[in-house]
């Protein structure tokens, strides 16, 4: 079970004006299950987006890559489950161009205004027959109100669907952000097997929209790790559709560009959190907290060797206070000149090391105690600078071997 995740309801999802979603069973891997979602933009809607940084990127990352570089503006997106379409070399490509050939017929519009998206199993290759049979139901069953349907079509290991609103007044009009993703496995950061969508009716400058996605996926999705794993077919979009009438945001650091900033990285840090939450077998939710350091960079560095350590998450799923594997893996970070006299480590309120040894006050029943939570934070200090990061992880248990074993069955 996802840990302190609760499953939205379709009324807390606010539409957003001038995008439609709908959902389809097209087939694509198992029968009688929603596994193709179509995302409808009016025009005059902007598009920002990261992507994947592993090398072997899925087929429909880089039509996408394609699409956009062509400054088309987009109208459409197609995403189906069941099927990554990655490791499938030119037939790959070929079979992700024909369905966004197949939805601009659909739609009028032109195949670069098409953005692609599939998640799945790699190195089979999609079944893009099915998926472009499925288009027009997809097309007809879309509606503003389709976020949770659309979140739930996207799933692939994950136990829940992935979504959130909020609404913010800007220039005295309401503005609503929703967002929705899906990714329970192979997440780690530059992305991970994760989808993410969130749209805004604000109105703002499209040349924002770009810098602004990237902002808000190196706070969110930037910051979470299941297992280390980088995905094929990571992909996030910010869609700004201008619709809500409020005054057009020309700077993000205005009052109304901060307020809209704030409530669009809000969701996006939910939904990243959520996946590492409902992270395949994962008991506990753990924030990793680097501080004093002399740059992000290390920060990070740190962060990331204590969260995608085996054995600090497995000893996490035991409830273990074996806590020389934090200090071991802070050690191995790669800072090369790091003074472990200088390291402090906290769980949660117990004082565990000080000066780089044990604190003479720390008891092993306090780190047990802290342990056994559901939510942990351990916060690492380096007595180096005044650089502070933090990066969200969950622990190994049986269960993620069993998940991943069974995956392709």
């Amino acid at each position: 079970m996802p840990v302190n995740l609760p499953i939205p309801s379709a009324n807390e999802l606010q539409p957003v004006s001038g995008l439609q979603l709908g959902v389809t069973e097209a087939g694509v891997r198992k029968a009688n299950r929603k596994d193709l979602t179509v995302l409808l933009l009016d025009e005059g809607a902007t598009v920002g987006a990261v992507f994947t940084q592993n090398r072997f990127s899925a087929a429909p990352v880089q039509v996408c890559l394609e699409h956009l570089t062509s400054g088309a503006a987009i109208r459409a997106m197609v995403i189906n489950t069941g099927n990554a379409n990655a490791g499938t070399g030119v037939e790959g490509l070929s079979r992700a161009r024909s369905v966004c050939d197949a939805m601009a017929a659909r739609l009028g519009v032109t195949a670069q205004q098409v953005l692609p998206f599939s998640t799945g199993v790699i190195m089979e290759q999609l079944p893009a027959d099915r998926v472009i049979a499925g288009l027009s139901a997809a097309i007809g069953d879309a509606s503003a109100n389709n976020w949770l349907r659309a979140a739930q079509a996207i799933m692939t290991t994950d136990t829940q669907p992935k979504a959130i609103s909020r609404q913010v007044m800007l220039g005295g009009r309401s503005v609503t952000v929703t967002g929705m993703a899906k990714g329970a496995g192979m997440i780690r950061p530059n992305m991970a097997t994760m989808l993410g969508f969130v749209a805004t009716d604000a109105s703002l400058d499209p040349g924002l929209v770009q810098p602004l996605c990237k902002s808000l996926a190196d706070q969110s999705f930037n910051r979470v790790t299941v297992d280390g794993d980088t995905s094929t077919n990571d992909s996030f979009l910010l869609v700004a559709t201008h619709q809500a009438g409020n005054p057009q945001i020309t700077d993000l650091s205005s009052a109304d560009g901060a307020a809209l900033t704030a409530a669009l990285l809000a969701v996006a840090q939910h939904l990243a959190h959520a996946m590492v939450r409902d992270g395949e077998g994962a008991t506990k939710f753990i924030s990793i907290r680097v501080e004093g350091g002399k740059s992000t960079v290390e920060c990070l560095k740190v962060a990331y060797a204590i969260a995608h350590s085996p054995l600090v998450k497995t000893a996490f799923f035991a409830s273990d206070p074996n806590l020389g594997r934090i200090l071991a893996a802070v050690g191995y970070a790669g800072i090369t000149d790091l003074d472990q006299g200088l390291i402090e480590l906290h769980l949660d309120d117990v004082h565990v090391v000080t000066r780089g040894g044990r604190h003479p006050n720390y008891q092993e029943a306090d780190g047990a105690r802290v342990m056994a939570q559901a939510e942990i934070t351990v916060r690492v200090g380096l007595g180096r600078g005044n650089c502070t990061d933090t990066v969200w992880t969950c622990d190994f248990s049986h269960d993620y071997v069993t998940i991943n074993a069974d995956y392709r069955s």
